[in-house]
């Protein structure tokens, strides 16, 4: 080790730059002007060395961009002409192949430089509420999702293109909002090249690339060794994903194979694209892979470029999890949040303590809401939702989460502050977490009305729906039982939760997400945990009795 990177040493620098990336995270969270990132923390802030291996990561980093930008920034920065980048050059992006998947995560890239030449690259990635195009799940080709950008430059030098800003502002519905956001990403920039340049003035460094290596190695190392404890041999297993009224399900087939420190994700024999918005770019489902793949074997371990060193993806070209352009992608979320439960379904019966039953939150609820208030101005909002955590083998699922999104449940307040809707009912479901020695956590009900005062907005307001698990329940392990199914209702009768819903002053939105999957045979449930469960309301009157040779009568739901 080199004499400047001793164990102390290296430990002060690493901790430098999390609070680094960190500081970058906090200026998006102080500066955006979109509730779907100040308080649902749509984004992700990272950096890389002088050859775009990722470095480090915002510590609440969302596992669909993170994972996708480690593969997607090197790819961006090898592309870059040698000689050809300046002090002060932004770059955007939001090319659904070279990054995350769909549209609205647009990506500000900026080369940072230090005594004259590129050290660094810095990249911060936010999902941006309105892109444009036709925001619905049922879209048959990118081109009818919004405005695509190639990677062009935002700044040269310094200097704003005023052209490709123009551009970007006449194809959606609230301009304001999206210049806002796209500074604050220019802003989470420029606080991490500012503080990067001065980790190295400190330290008397000339780039990171030494420290990059010694820190990539180690991560790499660890995580070899975790995943080397584990028998070798292919685990296998598949996972159906509903479709779009009328169409056939997806099946995503699943074999992993570990090969001493190696792990292989083949996804051969998955279902072909789709033609609607589920599609997965192979830069998403590698993203989901790595969020299992990391979870399952070392959790605590930073993320960086290391962690993508032992992991190898097959995904074959022309099917849901890598589709070609120009296929819609916009809900590829429906699909690609499937992935790491699909993995950890492989990986059940060799590493039962580490995983989880499907989760109610896989994938996320996403609703986009939009219209115009009575006097005219546009409104544009986006929630994500969670469902029911799926158990694990040593505890109940824990809450109403984004799994594996990482996103947060976007606050009531939040919604009734950025439109005209009423939210009249937020609140958890009794009997909707599956049954199992570990319980799957309860779903959750939102109430939304479109308020019918003179005031409120103009007919119609529109909504679109990301979601699932309306057919096809969230399943258990090892016996547990499924949780309850979602439901999309709109006065009162089921919507269509994939194409656009036109709402009416007065109606009413009913969302009910998925419950958890249990973990574990029902029948092994401690009593005391039962009637815990019946005293908090978690389980109700709706129960039955099973009876058991060699145990006293459980209640079951």
């Amino acid at each position: 080790m080199p004499a400047e990177f001793d164990p102390i040493t290296l430990e002060i620098l690493w901790r430098r730059l999390i609070s680094i990336v960190d500081e970058s995270d906090a200026a998006v969270a102080r500066t955006a002007f979109s509730s779907l990132l100040r308080d649902a923390h749509d984004y992700t802030c990272m950096f890389t060395d002088s050859r775009g291996r990722e470095l480090a990561q915002g510590t609440l980093a969302t596992p669909g961009q993170s994972g996708a930008m480690a593969l997607g920034i090197r790819q961006l920065v090898e592309g870059l002409a040698p000689g050809s980048l300046h002090d002060g050059d932004v770059f955007i992006t939001n090319d659904p192949w070279a990054l995350a998947g769909h549209l609205n995560d647009v990506c500000v890239l900026s080369p940072i430089f230090h005594r004259g030449r590129v050290v660094a690259f810095t990249a911060c990635i936010l999902h941006h509420s309105d892109i444009g195009g036709r925001v619905a799940s049922d879209n048959r080709e990118v081109f009818e999702e919004g405005l695509f950008i190639p990677l062009v430059r935002l700044y040269e030098a310094g200097r704003l293109n005023d052209g490709v800003l123009a551009m970007i502002r006449a194809n959606v519905r609230t301009p304001d909002e999206v210049n806002g956001d796209i500074r604050s990403q220019i802003a989470a920039n420029h606080v991490c090249a500012r503080q990067i340049v001065r980790m190295l003035e400190d330290y008397g460094l000339a780039d990171l690339d030494g420290l990059a290596d010694e820190i990539i190695g180690r991560s790499e190392r660890s995580i070899r060794t975790a995943i080397a404890r584990v028998p070798s041999g292919t685990y296998q297993a598949e996972g159906t994903i509903e479709q779009v009224a009328g169409q056939p399900d997806v099946v995503i087939r699943c074999a992993v194979t570990i090969a001493g420190s190696d792990i292989t994700v083949d996804l051969t024999g998955s279902s072909p694209q789709v033609n609607w918005g589920g599609n997965v770019v192979y830069n998403f489902t590698y993203a989901y892979v790595h969020m299992a793949v990391k979870s399952i074997f070392d959790p605590e371990i930073p993320n960086n470029d290391g962690i993508a060193a032992p992991i190898r993806l097959i995904a074959p070209a022309g099917t849901v999890v890598n589709c070609r352009h120009p296929a819609a992608v916009a809900a590829r979320m429906q699909i690609g949040h499937f992935i790491t439960e699909i993995v950890y379904r492989a990986l059940a019966p060799a590493l039962p303590e580490r995983v989880l039953a499907g989760s109610g939150g896989t994938p996320a609820t996403m609703q986009v809401f939009y219209g115009r208030r009575r006097n005219g101005r546009p409104f544009h909002t986006v929630l994500i939702r969670g469902g029911g955590m799926g158990a694990g083998a040593r505890q109940d699922g824990v809450g109403s989460f984004i799994f594996p999104a990482n996103g947060a449940n976007t606050p009531v307040e939040i919604l009734e502050s950025d439109s005209p809707l009423i939210v009249e009912c937020r609140e958890l479901l009794p009997d909707s977490g599956g049954a199992g020695r570990q319980r799957g956590a309860l779903g959750r009900r939102e109430v939304f009305r479109v308020p019918d005062d003179e005031y409120a907005s103009q007919p119609p307001v529109s909504l679109a729906i990301q979601s699932g698990r309306f057919r096809l329940p969230a399943a258990g392990l090892f016996g547990g039982e499924p949780g309850a199914l979602a439901r999309f209702l709109v006065n009162g009768r089921p919507g269509n939760p994939y194409g656009l819903t036109q709402l009416q002053p007065g109606d009413v939105v009913t969302m009910d997400a998925a419950g958890g999957g249990g973990y574990g045979d029902p029948r092994e449930r401690d009593p005391e945990l039962i009637a815990r469960d019946r005293r908090e309301g978690k389980i109700g009157a709706g129960v039955t009795v099973e009876v058991t040779p060699d145990r006293p009568e459980l209640p079951r739901p």
